[in-house]
């Protein structure tokens, strides 16, 4: 079934041209698709409001900066954000650990390794001198050499989920169960932490308010779309607005 938007067909040759754009998409002809359907609507609405301009993008530009306004994001609302996300503005916090990978591979069962990984974790809670040997033994982690040690880190130096447990955890502590990465299995022990600081409410005024403005314009375009998409007359596909890159 062909697809139309108001009457003007989506070639293939037209998908083919949009495609080039759209090479870094997850599925970059659905991409395709959905950018040329948006821009027929956007377009379309220039031409209703007599919109000029020395290109398509220009009058699109337009037609976005007079149809979808938004107020800006006042202090006050970028202080309830801050208050509300102070761990995004901690700088300076290191924690020095060491760990033991159980990696997973295709020749090892998974149960049996977490299993064993468990039996390790509770070894090494119980006699927390031993977990050098045991790093040695068992940590398929190029730090096993050193007992497993990882030196000093600092918050986001790690993948997300070895970090976020990383700093929650104060001096002397074990995970109370295994950590789960792309890597394997950890078993993870903090030796030493040092607090950083939050920055101060001044200091970041200007990078909330940029981050809150962007974000509620991206969903003031969202809604805008989505309203055009339901008065028009599209036929041959669904489109959900949320995958168009125009409201990246």
């Amino acid at each position: 079934m062909a697809i139309t938007v108001n009457g003007l067909e989506i070639t293939d040759d037209m998908i083919a041209a949009e495609l080039l754009r759209h090479e870094d998409a997850d599925n970059p002809l659905q991409a395709a698709v959905y950018e040329l359907i948006l821009r027929k609507l956007l377009l379309d609405k220039a031409d209703e409001l007599e919109i000029a301009g020395d290109s398509d993008d220009e009058r699109i530009d337009t037609v976005l900066m007079n149809q979808v306004t938004v107020p800006e994001a006042d202090r006050d609302a970028c202080e309830v954000w801050y208050r509300n996300h102070l761990e995004q503005f901690r700088q300076g916090d290191l924690a020095e650990a060491r760990h033991i990978l159980f990696q997973v591979t295709e020749q090892v069962s998974l149960e049996l390794l977490r299993a064993t990984a468990n039996s390790v974790l509770e070894e090494v809670r119980a006699y927390p001198d031993r977990f050098d040997a045991l790093a040695k033994q068992y940590s398929n982690c190029p730090s096993s050499e050193v007992g497993g040690h990882l030196g000093q880190l600092q918050k986001g130096e790690t993948v997300p989920e070895f970090d976020q447990v990383l700093f929650r955890l104060s001096a002397g502590e074990f995970s109370e169960s295994l950590v789960e990465t792309r890597f394997g299995l950890h078993i993870i022990q903090v030796l030493r932490r040092e607090e950083g600081q939050t920055l101060p409410f001044d200091q970041v005024v200007e990078h909330i308010a940029s981050f809150l403005n962007d974000t509620a314009q991206r969903r003031a375009v969202h809604q805008y779309l989505n309203f055009l998409v339901g008065q028009a007359d599209i036929q041959g596909i669904e489109i959900p607005v949320s995958n168009s890159p125009l409201v990246q």
